[in-house]
């Protein structure tokens, strides 16, 4: 099923200029609105590869911590 919608003619302009060879008007909505459900990246990522990029976040959240921590002591004058 398909909707009509209107734009104006600078959003035409606009629209158009993001689109790619092959693609509908309705691809390139779908490509710029960027949003999408979490399903579509279930099993992405094997076991071992999602069990590394936790660690990866966690390790950058703990140097993160430090780094405010560091900027807040400095602020302090400590």
């Amino acid at each position: 099923m398909s909707k009509s919608i209107r734009l104006s003619e600078d959003a035409y302009e606009r629209l158009a200029a993001h689109k790619r060879e092959g693609e509908t008007f309705s691809d390139v909505v779908l490509r710029l609105a960027g949003e999408r459900s979490l399903m579509e990246l279930a099993g992405i990522l094997t076991d071992d590869e999602a069990d590394a990029m936790r660690e990866a976040v966690e390790e950058r959240r703990a140097r993160r911590g430090e780094d405010l921590e560091n900027v807040a002591d400095e602020m302090r004058g400590t």
